[in-house]
């Protein structure tokens, strides 16, 4: 603890300035409290104080406006910034503006003291404010639980950064919207975000995808073929599903990050590149490590800043701003607006989402589109989410699990926004499928892992390594409702 720091507070909520005086007095610091932003310019001014904690809505001025003329006058001052706004926007305007940290509220005392202990020790450097603009209702990530106000935070370290992130989560959390949101509110924004599905590029023609080819490399290489090496030039590349990038190809890219140089398939010449990598994986990278289908070396090159993404049963307390979002989305695109009551939300947080927020987003699509009165009761829910479950346990016949299969993928694509299928389809949809299958099968036989195998047709040994290579929980049985 820095000896004798005096800690600057400014909030207009008297109850959380005594809570805040209190717990940074007995860590054996001086504070001083105000309720607005002129009261807290003036100790600035005059020199005052080793650390300001602000809110950020004050009553005379707004604490985002007051940072840049702090950091103008006392660069070196570290500054946190509070919010009852706890979205993606908050945190990344925060250290755009120089705060060195963002604490959503509520939060938990012993954090905050740790965190003013650490910014005392290592003063933040001074960041030039940029232009940032989105809308709340438009933001690309939802959610105030605090695993996703951890997301945030880390998301607002890494904009200013060039560091490669590995994204790591279940299928339908949200991997591509954290890494488009790492990019738009990034220093390489004005530059490209390429995407591309390791799952969805047939093997023989991910190199020649990533890195380009030169007229007649292979068959029916008639011209030259630009890479998304080469389209992401100057911004960000995101590659995801990368645990399916077969090994050649990994030890090319492993080229690209060691040595900032790739050459095109068939080309001779070094090619210099300046391109931020993004990787994402719904699969346990250790143990394709193991099994020999990953290099480690890559893994360490690609996993400098781990990110994992919360599956949605680890943030129920998401699902009503989630639910709002995804109706009002509905609504702009034409369908009619909708409300849910708290027995719908309800109904909604106890089921175990096996697809995520995914699946959610496409349940509200569904209900919007097929309920016809204003309000979406919990039964019209309830019956949607348990006819594929209803089907397994009832032993349907072929056509109707067929019928719940083909509105699950008919939904799938809808969510993906595929005009045609994408090359590789047959992966791709092994991949988002395969989990919530044997999810609902391990629900509807009560965790039987016999029966469940003999409803999938599966061997015992197989259904048993698919549920440690998938990382299942295996559910004792269904809620009923």
């Amino acid at each position: 603890m820095t000896p004798n720091a005096t800690i600057l507070i400014a909030d207009d909520d008297s109850a959380i300035r005594t809570v805040l005086n209190q717990a940074l007095g007995r860590a054996g610091y001086e504070v001083r409290t105000t309720g607005t932003a002129a009261g807290l310019w003036r100790w600035i001014s005059a020199g005052d104080g080793n650390l300001v904690i602000t809110d950020v809505v004050l009553p005379d001025e707004s604490g985002f406006d007051l940072i840049p003329r702090i950091k103008r006058i006392r660069p070196e001052l570290p500054i946190l910034v509070m919010s009852a706004q706890n979205t993606l926007l908050t945190a990344i305007t925060a250290a755009e503006r120089g705060a060195c940290e963002y604490l959503p509220k509520p939060f938990d005392l012993k954090e905050l003291v740790s965190v003013v202990q650490r910014a005392l020790a290592s003063p933040g450097t001074r960041r030039e404010p940029s232009a940032i603009s989105a809308s709340e209702d438009r933001l690309p990530l939802i959610g105030r639980s605090p695993a996703m106000q951890e997301i945030y935070r880390v998301i607002a370290r890494l904009t200013q950064t060039d560091l490669t992130v590995m994204i790591m989560g279940e299928s339908g959390t949200g991997k591509e919207l954290v890494a488009r949101a790492l990019h738009d509110y990034g220093k390489r924004r004005h530059g490209n975000f390429v995407a591309v599905n390791m799952a969805a590029i047939p093997k023989e023609l991910v190199e020649s995808e990533l890195f380009g080819h030169e007229r007649g490399a292979f068959t029916g290489a008639t011209n030259r073929g630009i890479g998304r090496f080469e389209q992401a030039e100057g911004g960000t590349l995101f590659l995801d599903e990368i645990g399916d990038m077969p090994l050649e190809a990994q030890t090319r890219l492993l080229r690209v990050l060691q040595q900032g140089e790739y050459t095109t398939v068939g080309g001779r010449t070094p090619i210099k590149t300046d391109v931020r990598i993004i990787a994402a994986t719904n699969r346990d990278l250790r143990q394709l490590i193991a099994q020999g289908l990953f290099r480690e070396d890559l893994y360490y090159r690609l996993n400098v800043v781990p990110l994992r993404l919360p599956p949605l049963r680890e943030r129920i307390e998401d699902i009503p701003d989630l639910v709002r979002h995804f109706l009002r989305k509905a609504e702009d695109e034409g369908l009619p607006a909708k409300t849910l009551d708290n027995e719908s939300l309800e109904t909604l947080r106890r089921h175990r989402w096996p697809g995520n927020v995914r699946e959610l987003e496409n349940l509200i699509r569904r209900l919007a589109v097929l309920h016809s009165g204003d309000s979406i009761p919990a039964m019209a829910i309830t019956a949607e989410l348990k006819e594929p479950v209803r089907a397994l346990e009832e032993g349907g016949d072929a056509e109707t699990l067929s019928g719940s299969v083909e509105r699950y993928l008919t939904q799938y694509f809808l969510a993906q926004g595929d005009r045609l299928p994408p090359p590789g389809v047959y992966d791709r949809i092994l991949a988002e499928v395969e989990r919530p299958l044997l999810s609902i099968c391990l629900a509807a036989t009560r965790g039987n892992q016999i029966r469940a195998a003999q409803l999938l047709g599966l061997n015992r040994n197989t259904l048993r390594k698919k549920i440690r290579d998938l990382g299942l929980e295996v559910i004792k049985g269904l809620r009923r409702e």
